[in-house]
């Protein structure tokens, strides 16, 4: 014979059994996740009592968290913008500071130390750094190998990856095997490409930096970005 046991509304729960009075009871880590979120959301809706809407927000995360977005949870009843809102920004600073242990751009200087491997390849790399919003490193990649001019560096290429990493911002880079530390026409128009491109899709173009042995050029530094 089965039984089943119906779920407690929040008002129903003892009072040491309430997310809430349960963290400063036990601690955080004593809460199950729909338990975290319901602290988080703070309440329901009339029908839908706020650990019920958290259980269904969960149960959305676990299906597929890597592809949450304010649109998906928006789907779920009862979830207004403000609370959608409240949980994707939790998210996104939950990564933001898992992140940190990657590396954070501060300079084109940083870029130059991080890339300096390739500043002494004899064949030309064109680079893409994708960085989160707060200016970690996600990824570091390399689009192009040879001689670069404007038809060959496509702005597919170089946006196809920071559009998957959901990157804030890029920065392209590329060595000279000549040494020179100067922009040449080919790099000033490839930047000016991409530029325009950064606006359209919504991801800004920090910088591109030329890297070489004896130091870096920065379109940025030098007013060009």
């Amino acid at each position: 014979m089965f039984y089943t046991v119906a779920m407690k509304s929040i008002k129903e729960l003892h009072k040491d059994d309430k997310p809430r009075e349960k963290l400063v009871k036990k601690g955080v880590q004593a809460l199950k996740n729909d338990e975290l979120l319901s602290v988080l959301i703070g309440s329901g809706i009339q029908g839908k009592d706020v650990r019920k809407l958290s259980k269904e927000i969960i149960a959305m995360m676990d299906e597929s968290f890597e592809n949450l977005s304010l649109d998906k949870l928006l789907n779920i009843h009862g979830l207004g913008i403000a609370k959608a809102s409240q949980i994707i920004s939790a998210l996104e600073l939950a990564k933001r500071y898992t992140a940190q242990s990657n590396k954070k751009i501060t300079s084109a200087e940083d870029v130059y130390h991080e890339l300096k491997e390739f500043s002494s390849k004899q064949q030309e790399y064109f680079l893409v750094m994708t960085l989160d919003g707060a200016s970690h490193i996600i990824n570091t990649r390399t689009v192009f190998i040879g001689t670069l001019n404007q038809s060959l560096v496509h702005p597919r290429e170089v946006f196809a990856d920071a559009i998957g990493d959901r990157a804030a911002g890029i920065i392209v880079a590329h060595n000279h095997p000549s040494g020179t530390l100067a922009a040449s026409r080919a790099d000033i128009q490839i930047t000016q490409r991409l530029e325009e491109v950064a606006k359209l899709v919504g991801i800004e173009l920090c910088d591109h930096v030329i890297l070489a042995k004896d130091g870096f050029y920065s379109f940025t530094e030098e007013g060009l970005l």
